[in-house]
């Protein structure tokens, strides 16, 4: 399948100054796909290296043992009959297995930085902190990040248009036209993209799912698929983490999401997991489910907002599941329901939320929402440009009550509706209406400075 980070992949590769390259993300959310079967098949094709440090032994134990960027090459060398050299990419695969070998990146930036290199894995950010954190380690043997000698990119499950891409290109490329063109669609491609929609808030972006759906354009084994990634990401919480409790709240945490997100106020709110406990019981928690890109995390704003952005309360937030299959499965709300021609009564407007909330995030942006009085709210606020970009998730049609009020106390460029509306703008309101499929490409512009109506 095609996927949109590749393009990060190659401008590494084409990087004269490249350092060796960290590849973060979730577990399950294609990285290694991404780097072995779709860049370094087609970029380096019999020239590259791939080492699994899950799988072997040998080769974990010597590296666990040096950072010597010399000696792990030679060694690597001499184990796989191959010759090293700056037309050989070296891959380094489940690196938390490993994490002497992150340390070994620095050298490989001092002594050798014309041989490419990447390095990735699952929960390797969690690791590594563990591994910083050790009790009884001396100061001198304590893990040492390789600051300022890598270069990093995250991965994230599957953003709509990279769905959209893999499932039906032709539709694709008229969404990405229209958007292109600040046009809306016709009504009848406009329902088409809409449907698209509703099949990705049900299947979400985990590769694995979305490949078993288009390959046989099966929703139950797409939704088995999701049960089990959904079963090891709580089972992850159990290895990666120091204690019990943390594990339990961790875990508790994780579930509720959806009911946290259901309730009148979207807020964090620990006594709903856990009677009379409070928000730093969790804060462990929250950190290891963050890092671990299980959870984005969006933090409050109120009234007059300042840039650059920041939380006005480190007890008011949000969380939204990483993956809008998993939280649309965590729902436990049929499939039938996005499918079917009730689905726009049946399903709550949050689910909207926590698909833009995974757009935005893919795009690098922090999420923030604003809270004003009398319960006026917008889902997020995003900062680009030094400008202010309010963004309004609605199901339906909705008011705008909220922006109304949120414009008594803030400048802004103008406010992003996003819905099941065709594409529009009104000048006098300074509203830009998209439809939920050009979420991504709004997304995308914001982050890159370039957003225009």
């Amino acid at each position: 399948m095609k996927r949109i980070a590749l393009n990060k992949l190659i401008e590494w590769n084409n990087n004269t100054r490249k350092k060796p390259l960290i590849v973060w993300g979730a577990r399950q959310v294609g990285k290694t796909y991404l780097v072995q079967e779709i860049f370094a098949k087609n970029y380096y094709k019999d020239r590259y290296i791939y080492i699994d440090f899950k799988k072997e032994d040998e080769i974990r134990e010597f590296c666990s043992k040096t950072a010597n960027a010399e000696k792990i090459i030679e060694y690597i060398s001499l184990r796989k009959g191959k010759q090293i050299s700056e037309e050989t990419l070296l891959i380094f695969d489940e690196v938390q297995e490993c994490p002497n070998v992150i340390s070994s990146l620095k050298y490989f930036c001092q002594d050798y930085r014309e041989i490419p290199v990447i390095a990735t894995g699952s929960m390797v950010r969690i690791k590594l902190q563990r591994e910083t954190h050790k009790r009884g380690l001396k100061s001198g043997e304590k893990f040492l990040f390789p600051v300022g000698k890598i270069n990093q990119i995250t991965i994230y499950p599957m953003t709509f248009d990279e769905f959209l891409m893999n499932s039906n290109k032709v539709l694709y490329d008229a969404v990405k036209k229209a958007y292109e063109s600040r046009q809306p669609l016709d009504s009848s491609i406009h329902n088409l993209a809409m449907e698209q929609v509703y099949k990705y808030l049900l299947v979400g972006g985990m590769p694995e799912a979305v490949e078993a759906y288009i390959s046989g354009g099966n929703y139950l084994e797409s939704r088995e698929i999701l049960k089990v990634l959904y079963d090891n990401y709580l089972s992850d919480m159990e290895l990666y983490q120091a204690s019990q409790e943390a594990v339990l709240r961790s875990r508790m945490l994780f579930q509720n999401i959806y009911k946290e997100l259901n309730k009148e106020s979207k807020n964090f709110s620990p006594g709903l997991l856990e009677e009379k406990s409070k928000t730093r019981d969790f804060t462990t928690s929250i950190q290891w489910l963050t890092m671990a890109h299980v959870v984005n995390q969006s933090f409050q704003l109120k009234e007059h907002i300042t840039m650059p952005l920041m939380s006005d309360s480190k007890n008011s937030f949000r969380l939204f599941l990483g993956d809008i299959g998993m939280f649309s499965y965590q729902s436990g709300i049929n499939a039938a329901s996005f499918v079917s021609s009730e689905r726009e009564n049946t399903l709550s407007g949050i689910f909207f939320e926590n698909f833009v909330a995974n757009e935005l995030i893919a795009k690098e942006h922090k999420l923030f929402y604003w809270r004003g009085k009398s319960s006026a709210e917008l889902e997020f606020i995003i900062e680009s440009g030094n400008k202010l970009y309010p963004i309004d998730v609605k199901k339906g049609r909705g008011t705008l009550n909220s922006l109304e009020k949120f414009s008594n106390h803030n400048k802004f460029e103008y406010a992003i509706k996003v819905s099941k509306n065709n594409y529009g703008y009104s000048s006098e309101q300074k509203l830009l209406t998209i439809p939920f499929y050009f979420i991504p490409f709004v997304a995308k512009d914001l982050a890159d400075g370039v957003i225009t109506v």
